[in-house]
């Protein structure tokens, strides 16, 4: 398996340039197409109804034209420093529905992680959505900081499930071609999925495809999964992150599982989620 398409989802703002140059070196690395995709979440607006509200939809056509504007050069300059050519997409319509649809035709989807200091552009229930609805593994590129490149020191978050499982497998091209692999299982409690040694049964696998793994258990009381992934991937100076991705919809509201959203909310470096 290699990844041959690859989808990066633009919104126009500044952090959109270095998941770009990070979605520019992975398909650099597997000589794979690649995609960006500009949309922007917009509220909508019932102007029929309220006055105030067709000046407002105004904003937002001038917004949405000013902020494709500036995806359309950062992906220009990306071409010029990366010397590949990268397609354009735009689209109209729901945003979350056009990243989901296009990923689903692609073999990875490399997004922004949300910042909840900006007013607009991708909110942290819009990253989560894509996750669990796209059916493709995204790439999460933290908003903060700087990461030309990842997967040379990779973190596996294992714990046996379904998404876990899944996750390892979509981020394998990635892994073969990583110089360190841990494969950690946190608090494991010896629940169906973890086998005998946690850790050990995927490790295997993972060997049979030529990837050669380190295998750890983790427990802590007192520090949350998620924050021991974290704390853990700093130490072991990890720059990739691969685990599954928790969630399900019921009325009103999306729920995310507790590791989910505090690496979706805190994460440090890149995180390969699959659902």
């Amino acid at each position: 398996m290699s990844y041959k398409t690859i989808l990066v989802h633009l919104d126009g703002h500044a952090r959109n340039a270095q998941t770009l140059r990070l979605a520019c070196d992975v398909a650099g690395r597997f000589e794979a197409h690649l995609a960006a995709l500009y949309a922007l979440e917009q509220p909508l607006f019932a102007a029929a109804m309220d006055p105030g509200a067709a000046a407002a939809l105004t904003f937002q056509v001038e917004l949405d034209q000013h902020m494709q504007a500036k995806a359309r050069e950062m992906v220009k300059t990306a071409e010029q420093q990366s010397g590949r050519a990268i397609e354009w997409r735009t689209v109209s319509g729901n945003a979350l529905n056009s990243v989901i649809m296009h990923a689903r035709h692609a073999d990875l989807l490399v997004m922004t992680q949300a910042d909840r200091a900006e007013k607009l552009g991708v909110d942290p229930s819009f990253a989560a959505s894509a996750v669990v609805g796209a059916g493709r593994p995204v790439l999460m590129v933290p908003y903060a900081g700087e990461f030309n490149s990842c997967g040379v020191s990779v973190l596996v978050a294992w714990s046996g499930t379904r998404e876990s499982a899944r996750a390892v497998a979509d981020a394998l091209p990635l892994m073969k071609k990583a110089r360190e692999i841990n494969v950690v299982s946190f608090n494991p409690k010896g629940e169906a999925g973890w086998g005998e040694v946690p850790g050990a049964d995927v490790a295997l696998w993972l060997t049979r495809h030529g990837v050669r793994v380190n295998v750890r258990q983790q427990k802590s009381d007192e520090v949350d999964v998620g924050n021991q992934i974290l704390s853990l991937a700093s130490d072991l100076e990890s720059d990739l992150i691969v685990m599954g991705a928790y969630g399900h919809s019921r009325t009103f509201e999306f729920v995310l599982g507790g590791v989910t959203r505090t690496l979706l909310e805190s994460m440090t470096v890149p995180v390969l989620m699959s659902h």
